[in-house]
């Protein structure tokens, strides 16, 4: 008896350990096809200036580059000049989505306010926020104000646009259903309408997020003494070209991180999606 147990405890032992080593093997294999592409352009970006490909002046190699931004991140530069940037961006972004959220459900779900709206609306979202700079600089001057507003109009129409499409398209058998078991209209709003339009609400915020950086990088190098547009402006001006890809970078990576954490924030919030979808 004692022989028959001791070999069920050897045999689980080995099958847990062969699903921990498929599944260690399954995660090496996400993890190379997720670098694979990143890692061949480093060694084309390293290798092709050193055989003359490009002009090694206006292309390093990227070893030079993260020797430069490295040289940025223990000066202060790069931490001054990236505090800069996400306190405006943030800024922005985070308005927006106490603006146009709201304002989005209310358009999507009242037929009223619709009507209303929805014509200023279509004026406004088919004018570039990079074309009204020039007004909100001479409205509300050069400094954090003006930085502030263009991010968040930039932010503003993808997640009003995502909001009223995500309400508008809640299926309809949901709403008959809901209605059919006596709930109220805002029990209605609340329990089926809002959990429904969360995951087309989170394409918008995922597009507002990337718009928050790329339109301020626009705009501080404009008008700006700080920020990473002004860092990549001023490096360019003053032919520190290590530097000036060292900002460019940068601004790549904090997008991905940005988008990483709403991806994540997202899964959260739609747990029931992610499982509905397995």
């Amino acid at each position: 008896m004692a022989s028959a147990n001791a070999g069920k405890a050897l045999v689980l032992r080995e099958k847990s350990s062969i699903h921990a080593f498929s599944w260690s093997l399954t995660k090496l294999r996400k993890l190379f096809k997720n670098t694979v592409v990143i890692l061949a352009l480093l060694f084309v970006w390293e290798v092709a200036p050193r055989l003359g490909l490009v002009d090694i002046t206006f292309f390093p190699p990227i070893s030079e580059i993260a020797a430069a931004w490295w040289q940025l991140l223990l000066s202060g530069d790069l931490a001054e000049h990236t505090l800069a940037s996400l306190s405006r961006s943030l800024g922005g972004f985070a308005l927006a989505i106490l603006i146009s959220i709201p304002l989005g459900l209310a358009i999507g779900w009242w037929k009223p306010v619709s009507e209303y709206l929805n014509p200023l609306l279509e004026l406004l979202r088919n004018t570039a926020a990079l074309a009204i700079l020039p007004v909100f600089i001479l409205l509300l001057g050069l400094g954090e104000t003006s930085k502030i507003a263009i991010v968040l109009y930039a932010c503003a129409f993808p997640l009003l646009l995502n909001t009223i499409s995500g309400v508008k398209n809640v299926d309809p058998l949901l709403i008959k259903s809901a209605r059919s078991m006596g709930l109220s209209p805002v029990s209605l709003f609340r329990k089926v309408i809002i959990p429904a339009a969360i995951p087309t609400i989170f394409v918008g915020i995922r597009q507002a997020g990337a718009s928050s950086i790329l339109v301020l990088v626009a705009a501080e190098m404009v008008g700006a003494k700080s920020g990473l547009g002004y860092l990549i402006q001023y490096a360019q001006f003053s032919f520190q070209i290590t530097n000036m890809y060292a900002g460019i970078i940068s601004i790549s990576v904090i997008g991905l991180i940005i988008n990483y954490l709403l991806v994540t924030l997202e899964k959260r919030l739609t747990g029931w999606k992610q499982t509905y979808s397995e």
